[in-house]
This record gives structure tokens, C-alpha cells and sequence, in this order.
């Protein structure tokens, strides 16, 4: 929430455990609203935290759109990743992969890739989208647990994955990577969260250059407030039934709302696009 802007509620007063399920949200985000076209017909895409959230939504809109999905997420989130299986698979038609397991394990992260590889023949996007956080007041009640486990979860993993990934990666590839409206404005509750966005958002601009002349695209998304389960999972009832309300267009975003922004970039329509950054934040005007 930005400082000094006016909230109002918005949705019932709700909380749950990280890493939160989607299916306990109230409301449930909405779904999906778009015609299948074969923009990625033949691809294969690989989404950390696809099971729910924005990585859902991703999933679902590159099955609609001709791709076969494999999806990373914690074994707690079982249900979700499910649901999102058998969308893709029964409403469109397509093959998804499930890998359950630990992201902050350098030794996942490459056995995610090989799996892919394995099960669905090649990786064509790599979609980096899994987060963690937690609020704190200040940063002297930031532990040195709950710093490791956000840098482990936000940005180390993504390293080790686009490192595995660029084993297997050919020329016309695409890496999409999930920053965020706080890694420009930055966020006095998610101080290490907002340091792991404005990490990722030099990870992607210099990774762009690095493999710009092996023609393997990388950009990023940095969505504004999205009805995610990590909402529901990091913030208290009162902020959760808020949320996203103080934004120039007064409302949070939809998953389905930020989805496109990654079907673009991984698409041809896209081709041009490297090192940079869209944002779906419901009107918040960001520099940088």
C-alpha cells in the first residue's frame, strides 16, 4: 500500500498460512476470460509457483494458447497444482507436468529443468515467478532465517533455475521473470522482499545483454497489487480486506489481469522485446 494513501474494504477480512491456497480465498480470484489462439502452439513452458496466483493464471492462458506446461511449487500446495493440471489437461488439451518440491534447494532447481526436459521433450519458456514474503515493522525484527529464506526463495532460486535452463535453452527461447511495483517505489513492511524485486530487476536487464546475441530473449513483469494466496498468506485481515483498493484505478488486480503481460513477452509478438519491464499495477506511474 502506498504511503499515505486512503484504503477501504474491499473483500471479507481474511489470513492463512504461507505459502496460502488459493481454493480458501474468499473471493476466489476470477478466472480466466480469453480466446485460444496457436501463439504458442509447440512450446513448452516451465513456471515456478504455477499452481496458483499469478503463475496459475500464466499456466493457464499458455495452455489455451498451444503450450505444454510444467509447474515447480511446495508440496503443501498439492490441491492447487492439481486443479491447475487438470484445467490443462481436460479444458485444453495440453500436457502438465507436476514438481513438487523446494525451490530454495540449488539441486531442485536443476532436477525441475531435467524433468521437463525428460517428460516433455525440450524447454522453450521458463517462466521465473515463485516469492515469498513476510511484513515486518522494521528491519530490526527481520531474522536472519526469514532474510535467507526470501533471497533463497525469491532470487537464488531463479538463478539456479535460468542456469539449468540455459543448458537446455535454444536460440528463440524466453525467460520471463516476476519483479515488482516494489522494487521501484520500494516497501518500508517488505524491506527484504522489496530488495529481492530490486534485485531481480538487475537480474533481467543484465541477463538480457548477456544472451541477447544467442538470441534467447529476457525480460520481466512487476505487477502491482494482485488477489494472489500470497496476500492472503503475508498480510493481516484487516490490509488483506483493503488491498489494492488506494491504486489509481481502486482496485487490486486480477491474475487474469497480469497473464497477458507474460503471453506477450513469450510469444513472437514480443520479439523485440528484451531487458524490459511491463507493468500491470492499476495505474501507479513507476520510473526506472
Amino acid at each position: 500500500m502506498q504511503k499515505g494513501a486512503s484504503s477501504k474494504k474491499v473483500r471479507p477480512r481474511q489470513t492463512q498460512p504461507m505459502p496460502g491456497i488459493e481454493e480458501k480465498m474468499k473471493p476466489h480470484p476470477k478466472d480466466l476470460k480469453a480466446q485460444p489462439t496457436e501463439k504458442l502452439a509447440g512450446k513448452v513452458a516451465l513456471i515456478t509457483g504455477g499452481d496458483s496466483g499469478i503463475g496459475r493464471a500464466v499456466a493457464l492462458l499458455f495452455a489455451l494458447n498451444g503450450a505444454d506446461i510444467a509447474i515447480a511449487y511446495l508440496p503443501g500446495e498439492q490441491r492447487d497444482a492439481e486443479v491447475v493440471r487438470n484445467a490443462v489437461e481436460n479444458e485444453f488439451g495440453r500436457r502438465c507436468l507436476l514438481l513438487p518440491g523446494d525451490i530454495r534447494k540449488e539441486r531442485f532447481c536443476e532436477k525441475i529443468v531435467a524433468d521437463t526436459v525428460k517428460k516433455l521433450g525440450k524447454l522453450d519458456i521458463l517462466v521465473n515467478n515463485a516469492a515469498t514474503q513476510t511484513e515486518q515493522k522494521s528491519l530490526t525484527d527481520i531474522t536472519t532465517a526469514q532474510l535467507k529464506e526470501t533471497f533463497e526463495t525469491n532470487i537464488f532460486s531463479m538463478f539456479w533455475v535460468t542456469k539449468a535452463a540455459l543448458g537446455v535453452m535454444k536460440k528463440g527461447a524466453s525467460i520471463i521473470n516476476t519483479t515488482s511495483v516494489t522494487a521501484y517505489r520500494g516497501s518500508g513492511s517488505l524491506i527484504d522482499y522489496s530488495s529481492t524485486k530490486g534485485a531481480i530487476l538487475s537480474f533481467t536487464r543484465a541477463l538480457s545483454q548477456n544472451l541477447a546475441q544467442k538470441g534467447i530473449r529476457v525480460n520481466a513483469v512487476a505487477p502491482g497489487p494482485i488477489w494472489t494466496p500470497l496476500i492472503a498468506g503475508s498480510f493481516k485481515g484487516k490490509k488483506v480486506a483493503s488491498f489494492g483498493s488506494d491504486v489509481p484505478m481502486g482496485r487490486a488486480g486480477q491474475p487474469a489481469d497480469v497473464a497477458p503481460a507474460y503471453l506477450f513477452l513469450a510469444s513472437e509478438d514480443g520479439a523485440y522485446f528484451t531487458g524490459q519491464v511491463l507493468h500491470p499495477n492499476g495505474g501507479e506511474i513507476v520510473n526506472g
